[in-house]
């Protein structure tokens, strides 16, 4: 049985194969280089449909109030911007934590474009649904577009790259980070030197929060540790605080999940360079 057309839209994770910051806008935002890809693990989202224009949230966020809610924001801007007089009620599984770096919040909101696009019949193209995420966030139009990225700008100037797709272990230690707060370290590195695609892909870069996030948070760098001695290998996503590493056997990854340190949590997911939300947008319009 097929799935309703509101129904089941994912809302992916996404991790930060590395960050670097290479200079800072004149309005203050960080001019990055970083490489995105997706997981195959995220917020799931469903829609209904409503014929009075109303927007609605039909699930529960703690800590996080309708304002401040992006599949409202998402939604009721893209309706405000095309005119749409259609609504939705819209309902989140939220299963990504916040302040994880995984993109929660972003990819939420990238998937309300992409879906009420569709579902309110708008016929909007990907580049104008990725300018519109643009204003909701920095990280919002690689979720959009769906396509693992080498990423530069304040994150918003993509190309795509193709990537092994390993399993990942991510670990979420039992804090949240602020993003503001990295940012605004005085201690953050700022100034590091441009690399090219070439460079990421022969191995190089790291993700210059790291050590902000450490000096922040004792969990964060417990656990980057812990995943160091388990795996030879471990970085930060983002500005955390989750931490992943990369495994060519899923069975070893498997293994390392009931030994995570304390008040850790942790999920195995497989890369993708093709976003899930392509495939259910596909499916929605009968391509195969």
């Amino acid at each position: 049985m097929s799935e309703r057309p509101g129904s089941g839209w994912p809302a992916p994770a996404k991790l930060n194969l590395f960050l670097h910051i290479v200079g800072r806008r004149d309005d203050g935002y960080h001019l990055l280089q970083t490489v995105f890809q997706f997981l195959d693990h995220g917020d799931r989202i469903d829609f209904e449909l409503r014929e009075d224009g109303r927007i609605e949230r039909r699930h529960d966020l703690p800590g996080v109030p309708e304002a401040a809610d992006l599949t409202l924001r998402a939604a009721r801007h893209l309706q405000a911007l095309t005119g749409c007089r259609q609504g939705a009620d819209i309902r989140l599984d939220k299963r990504l934590p916040l302040g994880g770096g995984l993109g929660g919040g972003s990819s939420d909101a990238a998937t309300v474009l992409v879906a009420l696009n569709y579902l309110w019949d708008l016929g909007l193209n990907e580049d104008e649904l990725a300018a519109i995420g643009l204003e909701l966030g920095a990280d919002v139009p690689v979720f959009v577009r769906g396509r693992a990225a080498w990423a530069e700008g304040v994150g918003e100037n993509l190309t795509p790259v193709d990537l092994p797709e390993p399993r990942y272990l991510v670990i979420k230690p039992p804090v949240e980070v602020s993003t503001a707060r990295v940012f605004g370290a005085p201690e953050l590195t700022r100034d590091c030197t441009p690399l090219k695609i070439r460079d990421f892909l022969s191995g190089r870069g790291t993700n210059v929060c790291e050590p902000v996030v450490r000096a922040m948070h004792v969990e964060v760098a417990g656990a980057l540790d812990w995943l160091q001695r388990a795996a030879g290998r471990a970085r930060m996503t983002g500005t955390g605080s989750c931490v992943f590493a990369p495994f060519d056997d899923p069975a070893q990854a498997m293994a390392l999940l009931p030994e995570l340190p304390t008040g850790c949590t942790g999920f195995i997911a497989r890369g993708m360079n093709r976003s899930p939300l392509l495939h259910r947008l596909a499916t929605a319009r009968g391509v195969r």
